[in-house]
Parts: structure tokens; sequence; C-alpha cells
């Protein structure tokens, strides 16, 4: 029976239940595993390579990680730098040992840093909303000047906490009121915790976002991520809800391609449709009625499936776990 290393840090997470159930199912044997356990110790190489063993010893617990079959990354955790850094430093090293880890934990990086995933979609020549990284907060009021709608995200932020959206000189946040302070000491604020801002455009949209699920490549399905009542973040965490999303050709290829600039084997990719053109105000047409270009906001490599699954009963976990099984 092979053995399957699901990384976690909630037990009770829905997506890290369904790949336990789906591998189960396909006759794997699943080993849950939280990497803020693990411990490595270490040895002379020269004994260990004669006899073509690792020179290390991976565990959690009881389990030795080099004894896994494969590895899926569903969270592999929050925290300080060096514990963050330790616990990708552990999956590479795995995934050197010849062990296949889905998300590669270059992926995950890579997605998981909005700057970096940024600049990979526009290298692969995909539809963006126009970005500009700044250090100082003189340029970030240029910025802000220039793009009149703006957005700021952390670079390394989740679920929509933390964004910040600055129009006609104001500032809202996602998830909390903001302070009693001028844009710039806010802006300042910002630059001395993150140390840089990461500032688009804001597209105009009619409340929503897509989010299209892709494992192996191909798009399985996705969802229209709808804003609560007065609110222009899309995240369902943020209490936004979902519906049922059939993708045109024109944004499965997108999502396709997203997941593929990024190289997740699994991927949630964001995509925003936006607005053909500028509504005149005077015009009353619902929002629903105006298509627009779509472009890619984001691509996560350590996605939830629940959202699609509550929509359409598509469960991305089934999917992964075939894949894993047709690798081995």
């Amino acid at each position: 029976m092979k053995k399957l290393g699901i990384i976690i840090t909630d037990p009770e997470d829905w997506t890290a239940r369904a790949l336990t159930d789906a591998a189960e199912k396909k006759g794997f044997s699943p080993f849950v595993l939280d990497l803020r356990a693990a411990e490595v110790s270490m040895s002379s190489a020269t004994e260990k390579l004669a006899a073509k063993k690792s020179t290390a010893v991976f565990k959690v617990g009881d389990v030795k990680l080099c004894d896994l079959d494969a590895i899926i990354v569903r969270d592999a955790g929050a925290g300080t730098f060096e514990g963050v850094s330790f616990r990708f430093d552990i999956l590479r090293e795995l995934e050197a040992e010849g062990i296949p880890v889905v998300n590669s934990p270059e992926a995950i990086r890579d997605a998981a840093n909005k700057y970096h995933t940024s600049y990979l979609l526009a290298k692969a020549g995909l539809p963006v909303p126009e970005t500009i990284a700044v250090q100082n907060v003189k340029a970030a009021l240029r910025v802000i000047s220039r793009f009149e709608d703006a957005i700021i995200k952390p670079v390394f932020g989740y679920k929509g906490k933390d964004i910040a959206r600055v129009k006609g000189g104001e500032i809202q946040f996602s998830d909390r009121k903001v302070e009693s302070s001028s844009l710039e000491a806010i802006l300042s604020k910002l630059l001395e915790e993150r140390g840089m801002l990461y500032i688009q455009k804001f597209i105009e949209n009619p409340g929503r976002d897509i989010r299209a699920f892709i494992v192996g490549g191909k798009a399985i399905g996705a969802i229209y991520r709808n804003a609560a009542s007065g609110s222009w973040v899309n995240n369902l965490s943020q209490g936004g809800n979902a519906d049922r999303c059939v993708l045109t050709e024109e944004q499965k290829e997108l999502a396709e391609k997203a997941a593929l600039a990024v190289g997740t084997t699994f991927a949630g990719v964001d995509i925003i449709e936006g607005f053909a053109e500028k509504i005149d105000k005077e015009i009353k047409i619902k929002p629903n009625q105006i298509e627009g270009k779509p472009q890619i906001l984001e691509v996560n490599g350590t996605p939830s499936g629940k959202g699609i699954f509550d929509a359409w009963g598509i469960n991305p976990a089934e999917y992964i776990i075939n894949y894993i099984e047709n690798i081995l």
C-alpha cells in the first residue's frame, strides 16, 4: 500500500479531510502530518552516501518522511521567517530525495508571493491589473494619484485580510475600520510594517470575481465569489458567497496558463471580469450585463476545495489523488 503524506495544520479543515478520505478510497495509506512538529537529524555524509542512503532523518512523531511515496501540501503553516523557511527547506529536501511533493515548495512559494506571481504572469504574457511596487511613501502617493482607484495588498496576505482600497484620497481596509490618520501617515505605517507596497489599479467589476480550480493543467470547475453587501472584497472568508460559474473558453485558457506559469499542479486561479468600458453614471445598466476582458488577480497554491464542492459537488481532492496515483 502506497504511503501518502498530507501536510496540514488544521486536522478539521475541509480540504484536509477531503484529501484523506479520497486517498483512502483509492487504496493509499494516508498520514496526516503537521510540519510544525517535524524534527530533522543529520550525520556525516560519507557512510550514508556509500550505502546510498539519506544523510538526514526527517520525522514527524514516529513517521519517517523519507518512507513516504508522495506528499501533498495543504498547509505548511505560518509563523516566523525561520520557522516557515525550515518547513519549506524540509519539503525541498524531501523532493531532492526523490519523493514527489505536490504542490512543489517552489510553486507554493511563488504563488504565495503576490508580487512575484504578478511578475510570472506578466512574463508569460497573461493579462494582469496594472501593478507597481514601491518602497517609499512619495512614490506610493504618486502611483495612487495616477491610478485614481487603487488596491494595496500585503504580498504574503491571505483570506482577503489587510487589503486597502484608496479612492478619492480616502482609504478603506477590507477587515477593519480606518484609523483617524492622514493617508500619508497610514501609508507610512504600512511601509514600516511591510518594507514595500504592492499597489494595483482597481478593476471595476460586477461585484464578484471567479475562482477557477486547476488540477494537472486542466480546469475542473469554477465558482463566482460574490462580495458581501457594501463590500468590495470577494473572498468567501470576508463574508462573500459562492455561485456556480461556467467558464468561457477564454477564461478557461487563462486559468490553465496561469497555473502553468506559476508552476502549480493544483491551484485556485482568481480572475476578475471587469467592464468593457467605464460606464457613464447616468446610464442605468446593471453591472452583470457588462462583459469585460478578464484579468488574473492571483494564483493560490494551497486552495480550499470547499467552495467548489458546495456549489457544484466537484471534489478537487479526488482529482488531486488521481493525479498522484498516475505519477507513482
